[in-house]
């Protein structure tokens, strides 16, 4: 036993050398791998770039810009994206920001209880977004013209006595709105000064309103980002001619 387990032992050991020695040559045999640089295509990408210029597509020029940049810093191409790329940014920016508030606002005409309105409405946004009351610009064409809270959340209303006083900020700076409740019990609150509230809000960008809901008299601040109220969008409708 102690011969058949030298014999194995040994023939093991010289197998695992003989491994080993065929390894060793092997990577002796071959070159270590260098890393490879990524292609310079930088002139390339800068034509790419000049022509998302001439197209105006500013979101993709913005992001081929940045990929040169940050690619190529020290490139020739770099430097020139560099003299036009900050200003291409800034326009994207303000650009997309101003789509963005566009579009919070819709604007709609359609028959209503006998006649035509024209609407123009806007959610409010968080931090009360959970509570869902739209901020509506109305025209009827028997009713005239008319603002108002709606809760499309829910059947509850707001709190409110007779005339009440709504806190609001118009950028910041402090003010009120007068409004009533309608006397047909829609979860609505009408202001009084409809003309007056439309004038502050053209030249606001956000308005803040405290109001008082009826479901467990929640006490809520709504936010309307509305700088992006296009009034041409607000149609006027015809009144409706009277029957002889």
């Amino acid at each position: 036993m102690n011969l058949l387990r030298s014999g194995f032992v040994g023939t093991t050991f010289c197998a695992f050398l003989v491994l080993a020695g065929c390894s060793q040559s092997g990577d002796q045999g071959q070159a270590p791998q260098q890393a490879q640089a990524p292609a310079d295509d930088s002139a390339q990408k800068l034509d790419t770039y000049r022509q998302l210029l001439r197209i105006g597509n500013d979101e993709m020029a913005v992001t081929m810009g940045k990929e040169i940049v940050n690619r190529y810093p020290n490139s020739d191409a770099a430097k020139e994206v560099q003299q036009t790329l900050p200003g291409i940014e800034q326009r994207y920016k303000e650009n997309s920001e101003k789509n963005r508030l566009a579009g919070l606002w819709l604007y709609q005409v359609s028959p209503m209880q006998g006649g035509t309105q024209s609407t123009a409405a806007i959610t409010n946004s968080p931090p009360s977004s959970d509570i869902r009351v739209n901020l509506i610009l109305r025209r009827h064409t028997d009713w005239g013209q008319n603002v108002f809270l709606y809760n499309t959340g829910g059947s509850h209303g707001f709190v409110c006595k007779a005339v009440c006083s709504i806190k609001a900020t118009f950028d910041g700076k402090p003010g009120s709105i007068s409004a009533f409740a309608p006397t047909t019990g829609e979860p609505a609150l009408l202001f009084k000064d409809d003309k007056g509230f439309i004038a502050q809000m053209e030249k606001a960008k956000k308005i803040t309103m405290d109001v008082t809901m009826q479901d467990g008299e929640k006490k809520v601040t709504l936010v309307y980002e509305v700088g992006g109220f296009v009034p041409d969008k607000w149609q006027t409708v015809s009144k409706t001619a009277k029957k002889k």
